[in-house]
Order: structure tokens, then sequence, then C-alpha cells
């Protein structure tokens, strides 16, 4: 995750350079996979039927535990929807007490008020929900009527219990067309955060990455995210703005760095070396409905154990796996323009399942970088496209 934000507020305040690491990843726990939507590009394949095999309650704490001895300090629930799972209020009110920084991730719809108050009463620490355009925009990539004013009323019924929320938009070129109004819906409704999430070839999200943003949409929607952050940065105003899964995005934020405050950009350079790039498999962690332990939520085709029959602890930092002992590797040994980039210390190769997806081959370059050879100072050379869906599908198993 680019926290762009936390990088704008470098220019106005700098502050010392720190290199040290997290306790231990980030994890994102798919507690539940069943969801009252459909959406296009799930990486989950969720839908609205009971899965079996899910973790029990006890087993979800008795892996909590574990998580919080190994040194995890976050854990984001998410689902499908994890608001239909019935326990779920009982497993965010024991993260809180083990001292966790507890998030939900929900699609906003099943929030009422009756709901809204007991997630108030658990006091989650944020609460994300999912945004894919403006009205009918966001309807039709949920495959469902009315999905947009559910959300949108469930975001203002969180606000209005003065819980920290944000919008969650995944860009593709079928909804780039709402991020202006996006946006715009950030200040006028006083949210918190808003998280621009690139495609990733996971899950439904394969099948549609012939609809993933060109590399010239891209460039014109992070030079908007990036002008609104400044903006916001500017007037003291305190706003949240992140991305995810194209950590291009922080080589294409050190040269808006060097055209608008080149005296700065040693100091960020320094910073974004810091930060690294992507950390699947190293600071961000996932497990899924069944336990099963993944580098990140875009790799459930790859499971690296299950939580049943070995802890998480003894899990993550088994490097026998070969995708995990390659995404631990300092530096990584990624071949193509991603290799030879000498911003590698920035973006670290970028995110790894899309080149499987497209190549088979995990370590080949990443084809949504949209920066050009020049301003990666590499020779010339052919790109890989992205290209529609052909059957290639190396996507989740059916679970």
């Amino acid at each position: 995750m680019f926290r762009l934000s936390r990088f704008m507020r470098e220019l106005v305040e700098p502050t010392p350079l720190r290199m040290s690491a997290p306790p231990g990843p980030v994890v994102i726990w798919n507690l539940v996979r069943r969801c009252n939507l459909n959406c296009k590009h799930c990486y989950s394949l969720s839908a609205d039927v009971d899965f079996p095999g899910e973790l029990s309650t006890e087993e979800v704490f008795a892996v909590m535990d574990d998580l919080k001895a190994f040194g995890v300090p976050v854990l984001i629930l998410s689902g499908g929807e994890p608001l239909l799972r019935p326990d779920i209020f009982d497993i965010s009110r024991r993260a809180k007490g083990l001292g966790f920084y507890v998030g939900l991730s929900s699609n906003g719809t099943l929030i009422d008020r009756e709901t809204s108050e007991r997630i108030a009463a658990v006091g989650y620490d944020y609460v994300g929900i999912s945004l894919d355009g403006i009205g009918a925009v966001h309807d039709r990539f949920r495959r469902k009527p009315g999905a947009y004013e559910a959300a949108l009323g469930g975001l203002r019924l969180c606000r209005a219990h003065g819980i920290k929320v944000g919008l969650r938009f995944t860009m593709t070129e079928r909804n780039v067309e709402s991020l202006p109004g996006m946006l715009d819906l950030l200040e006028r409704e006083e949210i918190d955060k808003f998280y621009l999430s690139h495609l990733v070839y996971a899950g439904r999200g394969n099948r549609y990455r012939g609809d993933d943003a060109a590399h010239r949409t891209t460039r014109r929607s992070m030079d908007l995210v990036f002008e609104r952050c400044w903006d916001h940065v500017r007037r003291g105003l305190d706003k949240e703005f992140v991305t995810g899964n194209n950590d291009a995005d922080g080589v294409y934020f050190l040269h808006w760095v060097r055209e608008r405050f080149p005296e700065k950009e040693e100091h960020i350079r320094a910073k974004l070396a810091a930060w690294g790039g992507n950390a699947s498999g190293v600071n961000v962690a996932n497990i899924d409905n069944l336990g099963t332990v993944h580098p990140d939520t875009m790799w459930w085709h790859h499971d690296l154990g299950n939580v049943r029959e070995r802890p998480f602890s003894a899990i993550w930092p088994d490097t026998s796996d070969p995708i995990m002992a390659g995404l631990k590797a300092r530096p990584r040994r990624i071949k193509g323009r991603c290799g030879a980039c000498r911003f590698f210390d920035v973006c670290g190769g970028n995110t790894r399942v899309r080149a499987l997806q497209l190549t088979g081959d995990p370590w080949a370059e990443d084809p949504a970088c949209y920066l050009d050879d020049a301003e990666i100072g590499v020779a010339p050379g052919p790109r890989l496209p992205i290209v529609p869906y052909r059957g290639k599908d190396h996507a989740v198993s059916a679970r």
C-alpha cells in the first residue's frame, strides 16, 4: 500500500529517515466467503451461499492468540461480506481486547441503523466501504440495483457515530470516469480516507483484465489523485489518500516531486526507498475462510499451509516454499524491465500476480507498470501487453 498523504506531508514537514521494520505482517483475514453481492472483480469468487469448512469461533480465537504472540499489529476483517458471519462482533471485540488495530472491510449495503450501532460499540479503528463508481456505475459492477445508495447510507451511518471511514475504489477502464466524482464525494461527505486500488488479475478480476486501465488512463488518474491530495495537504485537511496493487505509483510520485519540488527529491527518494514497495509475503499476509494462508489476498491460488494444521507463526517465516522464498528475497530477483529499473528499490518489482497471470512466471515484469522506459532508466524494448482473458487462468480454485 502506497500511503500518498504521508509522503505528501513530507514536502511540508520533513521527518527524519527511519528504517525500522514492523513487528509482524498486517493480516487481511477473509473470515467468511459468503456475500450478498456478486461483484465483477471479486478476488475471492464469493456468492450468496454458505461455504462449508469455515473456521469456527473457537478456531478463530486460537489463531488470533498465535497472531498476537507472533507480533501481528493489524487485523483487517474481510469476506465475502464479514457482516454475514454471525459471530463477527464477538471476533471483533476479542481482537480489540487483544490490542490489535482492527479494520472492517465491508460492501456497506448491510449497515443499517442497528448494525451501525453495533459497529460503533466494538470500536473498530477503521471501516472501509467499497464503491466502484457513482450511482449506476457502482450498481453495474456490484450487479445489484440500489447497491450504491445502500452502501452510501451505511457509510453515512458509520460516520455519524464518529467511526473513521474510507472509500475503496477499484479502477478499470469501465469506471474511471467516476474517479472525479468519487473524489468530490470524499470531500462532500467528510470521509476520512480514499483508497484507489489498481485491478489485480485474481478471482473474477482475472476474467476482466482486458478492462484494466490503460497506461495513459492510469497516468491521468494518478495525476488527478496527486493534485487532490496535495490540495488537501496544503489546506491542512486531515484526509488520507492511499493507493494499492501498483507500486509503480511511488515511482510516478517521485517524478511528480522532481517536477514541482526538485529540492525535495533526494529526501522523498530516501523515504520511498525505506518504504520499499510491494510487501506481499513480507509485511502483508492473508488467511482465507478455510484457514489457508496466502502471500496476500490476490494469491488464493497458492497455499502456504493451513492454520488448522500448523500455526501461522510457523507458516509465515517458512521459505521452503519457492514463492515465499522469492517474495522474501532482498532484493527480489525479477526479470525484464522491472528487474532493470533504476527505481527497483522504491517499487520492489510491483505486483507479481499480474506477471503470473499473463506469462505463467511470477518473476516476469509487471505489465501494469505505466512508466515509460526513459522514466525508469532502461533500454527501449518490447512491453508485455495487458491482453483480454484467453483462458489461461492461474486464479483461485473452487473452495
